[in-house]
């Protein structure tokens, strides 16, 4: 099997409530790029990269010129066994990780279609049948969001993610926690997410203020000898997010002791070739897995669901559906969340079939 073409497109993905973070960061609408590798056998492998704004040193229009820049590398390539050309690209041009994430999607879509198999079976066999979800709310007024979290809670979630630091009032971040936890009841996990936006001082006092709750802080800080000095002062448990981007950084937050739980993001770490590697990383220290990736919807979401499906179920946090969040949906057999939980979509590869009328025109056909 060879690569022939690469399509491209630029797809825009609108919250369903407008997503408010800490240090003035927001998302509303973001794009979304979905790549398809077209092989000689007529197999298709599709991928997909949705970076936030202001989040991670990734941008939507990067996507294409990295892209077109590894043309040379990607057409006539055998796609089957991701990790050898991976380090062909990564040779050729090396970081670029977000905008090769989608490639190394469509590469394991293409292997395991041509394997006649779900791709979870390539990326260590099912281990559960399926995964609980958290809920993520934006950061507005404490009631709104208690609200949000009672709803999700009828619904049958049980973990909830509780954004701060959007108004920079430690104390109303501590009426947040408290409102949600009230909400949901003792048992629920909750965390509060400050994605990097707060300094340790005030992290500390939203902590020490909040420990009576049974919370977890996530990501205060913007480094880890930051974060971890944080949860040494709350004695809170933390989940690292942004500073936890390839297998050294993994090992350094170990070592902080700041790593109770680790946020695993497809686009974060280049794609599931390198995501597999920290997966199994996580699973020698201990460390519980949030599976996801920063943004995006069905093709993104069926991917990190097959990675979440072969994790033993000891290493599993939590995942997300992304595309539970944002709209349109590209594709119509997309995973749909039951009773709090998801499972991967049936069916070869990642399973998923996008919708070509919802993707609109290719930005850029390579080849």
């Amino acid at each position: 099997m060879k690569i022939t073409r690469i399509a491209v497109w630029e797809v825009p993905l609108t919250s369903h409530e407008n997503y408010y973070m800490a240090d003035g960061k927001t998302c509303d609408t973001t794009t979304s790029v979905v790549l398809r590798l077209d092989t000689d056998t007529g197999l298709q492998g599709w991928g997909e990269v949705c970076p936030i704004p202001h989040y991670l040193p990734a941008y939507a229009k990067g996507v294409v010129p990295a892209v077109t820049e590894l043309v040379p590398v990607l057409i006539g390539a055998d796609p089957v066994g991701p990790e050898a050309l991976m380090e062909k690209l990564n040779a050729y041009l090396p970081g670029h990780g977000y905008a090769k994430s989608a490639i190394d999607t469509a590469l394991w879509d293409l292997t395991a279609q041509a394997a006649g198999l779900p791709l979870h079976k390539l990326l260590g066999g099912r281990q559960v049948k399926d995964m609980p979800l958290y809920h993520s709310i934006t950061c507005v007024a404490p009631d709104e969001m208690a609200r949000m979290a009672r709803d999700a809670f009828d619904k049958g979630m049980r973990q909830f993610q509780v954004k701060l630091g959007a108004d920079a009032d430690w104390q109303m971040d501590v009426e947040r926690l408290a409102k949600v936890r009230e909400a949901v009841g003792p048992g629920p996990l909750v965390y509060g997410d400050w994605n990097c936006g707060s300094d340790a001082l005030t992290a500390i006092r939203v902590g020490r203020a909040a420990s009576h709750l049974d919370v977890m802080l996530e990501q205060p800080c913007a480094t880890l000898e930051e974060c971890a000095h944080v949860q040494r002062s709350t004695g809170l448990p933390m989940k690292i997010d942004e500073n936890a981007l390839d297998i050294a950084s993994v090992i350094q937050a170990h070592q902080l002791g700041c790593m109770q739980a680790v946020a695993l993001k497809l686009s974060k770490m280049s794609g599931l070739s390198a995501m597999r590697q920290i997966r199994d990383l996580c699973l020698t220290l201990g460390t519980q897995m949030c599976v996801e990736d920063t943004w995006g919807s069905d093709i993104t979401t069926a991917a990190l669901l097959h990675l979440a499906a072969s994790t033993p179920a000891r290493g599993i946090m939590n995942t997300c559906d992304l595309s539970h969040y944002v709209g349109p949906r590209l594709a119509p057999d997309g995973p749909v969340r039951e009773n709090g939980r998801i499972a991967p979509p049936e069916g070869v590869g990642l399973g998923v079939t996008p919708d070509t009328e919802v993707l609109g025109q290719p930005v850029a056909i390579l080849d």
